[in-house]
């Protein structure tokens, strides 16, 4: 037992790899010892994440370019990871997407560009990573919804909160689904997170300080606070864990 949360030799697919969540996750796979795959649209910025992070822990890691809302693109991707390694154990869908709109004046338009991105994505890469876990009779995948899927909030997010609700429930339905073929899907839900698209909020005090007032445990988290609950679901320790989402949350939602 007292490897239970090693992956060693375990080969890990993370979509939105080049992202602020999504490189501090494979980083802590590769921590525990997984091969890890990162995937996004922008491959220059892959190949530079996989460099930093094979240097901070010495395991393999590889760039391979992945438009989550391309299936096609999604297809090669998977078929390029089982013709390198041989199989996939571990896939993380850790892409998101928020344009945030009056809903007044919301346009469609970046309505259907946000689902296309957090929930059509979600599912086509669950789909193909999925056929290749259920050949194998196993696999561990975890989805990134959010505390917006639970709770609604202000300041333009309809879209973005009604993907996490949608994301979710894609979570529960597949657990259901795959449990036959011992495949486990939990999701992470967080709250607001510092990434580079965020860190305007940690460098202004005063914005810093309202939005940490709503946290229990009493400020923002980082990136790295996912990695705990990440490694716990992507390893042995959680192999009767399905259909859940751990809220990585600070205590946001226990009130």
């Amino acid at each position: 037992m007292k490897d239970i949360f090693r992956l060693d030799g375990k080969i890990a697919v993370v979509s939105g790899g080049a992202g602020g969540i999504g490189e501090t996750l494979a980083l802590g796979l590769s921590q525990f010892g997984a091969k890890v795959v990162i995937a996004s649209r922008n491959l220059e910025a892959l190949e530079a994440k996989a460099r930093e992070i094979q240097e901070k822990t010495g395991n393999e890691i590889a760039a391979i370019q992945m438009d989550v809302t391309d299936e096609a693109s999604v297809s090669a991707l998977v078929d390029e990871v089982v013709s390198r390694y041989g199989t996939i154990d571990i896939l993380v869908n850790a892409m998101g997407l928020n344009l945030k709109r009056d809903a007044f004046e919301f346009p469609m338009e970046d309505w259907d560009t946000i689902f296309n991105v957090n929930v059509k994505g979600t599912m086509v890469v669950c789909k193909h990573v999925g056929r290749v876990m259920r050949d194998k009779g196993h696999g561990k995948i975890i989805n990134l919804s959010s505390v917006r899927g639970i709770r609604g909030y202000t300041g333009g997010n309809s879209a973005y909160a009604a993907t996490k609700g949608a994301v979710e429930l894609t979570t529960k339905t597949l657990a259901l689904e795959w449990a036959p073929h011992n495949i486990n899907v939990n999701a992470l839900g967080p709250a607001l997170v510092i990434t580079p698209g965020t860190i305007h909020i940690k460098n202004d005090p005063e914005l810093a300080k309202k939005y940490a007032s709503a946290i229990p445990l009493g400020r923002i988290s980082e990136t790295e606070d996912l990695i705990g609950a990440c490694v716990y679901l992507a390893s042995p320790a959680s192999d009767f864990v399905t259909g859940q989402t751990i809220y990585v949350d600070g205590g946001l939602t226990a009130g």
